[in-house]
C-alpha cells in the first residue's frame, strides 16, 4: 500500500481524527490530507513524502520506522532532503535517485539503523521499572503484581519527577499507548478522579485505564472500545489492597 493509504486505514481502524492524528505526528492537517488523496491540490500530481514525513507518521501511529517500510509498496518514493542552504542533490540523494523499488527501502532501514546507533552514543537517561507485567491488561484481567520484579530501561529524553514506572501490556489503552511503552507512574494518594490516567493495582492484580470516582465504586475504562468497564468497590473493604498510581508521562524504550 501507499503510504496515504496506510495512513487511512489506521485513522479509519481507531477512528482517529486529522486533527488528533496532526498532533500526535506534527504534520499539518492540510498535508496529512494531501497526502491520503496522493495528489497535491496546485499540480495534480502524486505525494512524494518525505524520510522526516515518513519517520512522524510511525511516530503517530505508535510503530518503528522500520516497520511502517515493511508495508509499504516498493514503489513508494520517498524523498531524501537535501541541506536547505545549498541548491545541490546531496551525494545519499543521487543514490537513492539511481535505485528502484525496495533497494530503496533498504537504504532507507540502513540509514536510520545508522541514525539510532548515533543517538544511542548520545546521553541516555536509565529509568527503574516495576513488574514488566504491571500496566494495560489486553483482556481487562489485569496482571499479577510482584514488587520484587524489578528491571532497567533507557531513553534518551530526560525523564519527569515520578515514583515508579511500569511497562504497559496488552492493547486496551490502544491508540494512545501501545504494547511495550512505558508509564511513569506518581504516587499521589487516594483521591478522586474524573476520567484520570492511573494504573490501578487492587488484589494484587493491576489495571492501566482512565478511572472514574463514582457512589460506592471506582470504573476502569479502556482506551479501546472493544473492553468492557471494570468496577472496583471504593473504598475496599478492610481486608483488601488497592493502590492508586498516576501516569505523569510516556516513552518508548530506547535498545541498547
Amino acid at each position: 500500500m501507499k503510504l496515504g493509504e496506510l495512513l487511512n486505514d489506521y485513522r479509519s481502524k481507531y477512528k482517529i481524527s486529522m486533527d488528533e492524528f496532526s498532533k500526535v505526528s506534527n504534520l499539518t492537517k492540510g498535508y496529512i490530507s494531501m497526502l491520503e488523496k496522493n495528489e497535491h491540490p496546485r499540480t495534480k500530481k502524486p505525494i512524494i513524502p518525505s524520510y522526516e514525513t515518513v519517520q512522524k507518521i510511525a511516530k503517530g501511529m505508535g510503530i518503528s520506522f522500520e516497520d511502517l517500510l515493511t508495508k509499504l509498496d516498493a514503489d513508494q518514493e520517498i524523498a531524501v532532503n537535501a541541506t536547505p542552504d545549498f541548491f545541490f542533490v546531496s551525494d545519499i540523494q543521487k543514490i537513492y535517485n539511481q535505485l528502484k523499488g525496495v533497494e530503496k527501502n533498504k537504504l532507507l532501514k540502513y540509514a536510520n539503523n545508522l541514525l539510532i546507533k548515533q543517538e544511542s552514543t548520545e546521553q541516555l537517561y536509565a529509568v527503574t521499572g516495576l513488574s514488566a507485567s504491571a500496566a494495560a491488561s489486553g483482556w481487562g484481567r489485569g496482571y499479577g503484581y510482584d514488587d520484587n520484579d524489578i528491571y532497567t530501561v533507557y531513553t534518551n529524553e530526560e525523564p519527569p519527577r515520578h515514583d515508579i514506572s511500569t511497562m504497559v501490556i496488552g492493547d486496551s489503552m490502544e491508540p494512545e499507548y501501545h504494547d511495550g511503552e512505558m508509564l511513569y507512574l506518581a504516587d499521589k494518594g487516594i483521591s478522586t478522579y474524573n476520567g484520570d490516567l492511573a494504573v490501578v493495582v487492587y488484589e494484587d492484580r493491576t489495571y492501566f485505564k482512565k478511572v472514574y470516582t463514582e457512589q460506592d465504586q471506582i470504573r476502569l475504562i479502556s482506551l479501546n472500545k472493544k473492553y468492557d468497564d471494570i468496577c472496583i468497590d471504593f473504598p475496599p473493604a478492610e481486608d483488601s489492597h488497592i493502590k492508586i498510581f498516576s501516569v505523569v508521562g510516556s516513552f518508548k524504550p530506547i535498545e541498547v
